[in-house]
């Protein structure tokens, strides 16, 4: 059995990269972009005005003019048009383009129009009002960087250089795997030794947040059924997420199945709660990696976590961010066993603090709905105190 910071690192000794695809930009939210964006103009592409009001020459101004004709009115969207006397101006409306004759945009709350005569209220300054050609990014400059994501704020920039189709990292294939004769599917009433099947439903609900429409399957208590459906997952799967089966019960088959179907065992059994009995490993002929959970709720769902997402991360080159809460009491961990605990996260005082919830051990799923997360208790400690600040593995947005 080997320590959870030597699993942790083996896991992600193993990311993979799945390569690239075109996507529409539609479709581009919540990937990672795998080439540089540059600009096909420059931004602005134009000498904007940005208030509503009048623009005019400022050596007008200079000259002790403070009264100006007005000779037209330019609406964005409008082509631009030139004064015909510096002594006048144009009224301009915001985003139009401002005329390369002028070179100050005075906003109507400045100015009084009556007659056709627009008089200055207070003396502006030259340039002011103006978002100048190119000030922000000039043609052929890179505007978004290679494995960004891509939220609301870039699909805005690909929008605006023109990208229709974007070159993304592509998404591992993921089918999700149950295992156990005790489960039934969600629409059945449970005989008492029974129960409904909710791991797979939930980490199928998590690969959406990761954009992964994943696959999944519920597979008997049966060595020979198992066998043969895993032989078919592994030709056709990227990555398995099965939950079940990898503990030391008579029919608990899968890592005996796993080793016959030539799947390289990375490690099996690592010093943490929940989640001690975690299998993970290599298919090196079709270079499917497996990530085998413990059945219970709280188990799969804290590996998922603790693991999986950050293997994803990595695979997609995405930094791995640490999170670090307070805790608001004391914790002891004088065991060798790392702990994730459950806890929920208020934001009290400029700070994310940790408060711990009631828990009933692996199986307890109905505290997962609870919690924001997990603390994680690193083993042979002294008690951390109320105030110290803790490692924290999210397990939902918590700001």
């Amino acid at each position: 059995m080997i320590t959870f910071k030597e699993a942790y690192a083996k896991v992600l000794e193993h990311t993979v990269d799945y390569g690239t695809e075109q996507v529409s930009l539609k479709d581009a939210v919540g990937r990672v972009l795998a080439v540089d964006v540059k600009s096909d103009r420059d931004f602005p592409p134009f000498n904007r005005a940005t208030k509503d009001g009048i623009a005019l020459s400022f050596s007008a101004i200079k000259n002790g003019q403070d009264s100006f004709k007005i000779e037209a009115v330019i609406p964005a969207g409008n082509p631009t048009i030139e004064l015909k006397e510096t002594t006048s101006c144009v009224e301009i409306m915001t985003g139009a383009v401002v005329p390369n004759s002028t070179d100050v945009v005075v906003m109507y709350e400045d100015i009084s129009i009556e007659n056709g005569i627009a008089k200055l209220q207070k003396v502006p300054t030259q340039g002011q009002n103006i978002h100048l050609k190119g000030s922000d990014e000039v043609k052929g400059a890179v505007v978004l960087h290679k494995n960004t994501l891509i939220t609301a704020a870039e699909i805005g920039v690909l929008s605006a250089v023109g990208s229709a189709e974007v070159l993304v990292k592509k998404l591992p294939k993921i089918t999700t795997i149950a295992t156990g004769n005790e489960l039934v599917e969600v629409t059945e009433v449970p005989l008492p030794h029974q129960i409904r099947k909710s791991n797979i439903n939930s980490l199928c609900a998590a690969l959406l947040e990761e954009h992964i429409v994943a696959k999944s399957l519920h597979l008997k208590d049966s060595k020979e059924a198992i066998k043969e459906a895993l032989e078919v997952a592994l030709q056709n799967n990227d990555v398995l997420l099965l939950s079940g089966g990898v503990s030391k019960g008579k029919f608990d088959f899968l890592p005996v199945v796993l080793e016959e179907l030539g799947v390289e065992k990375v490690f099996h059994k690592v010093l943490q709660r929940p989640g001690k009995p975690f299998w993970f490993g290599i298919h090196k002929k079709t270079n499917t990696v497996i990530f085998s959970f413990p059945g219970n709720p709280a188990s799969t769902f804290a590996n998922y976590h603790i693991y999986f997402k950050d293997w994803l991360t990595e695979s997609l080159e995405l930094p791995v961010t640490a999170n670090l809460v307070v805790l608001n009491e004391n914790v002891e961990n004088k065991g060798t066993l790392t702990l994730f605990l459950r806890v929920k996260i208020t934001f009290e005082n400029g700070k994310l603090i940790a408060n711990r919830i009631k828990e009933n051990g692996s199986g307890d799923l109905t505290s997962l709905a609870n919690c924001d997360g997990f603390i994680k208790v690193a083993p042979n400690q002294n008690t951390y105190l109320k105030g110290d600040t803790i490692p924290f593995i999210k397990t939902r947005r918590v700001l």
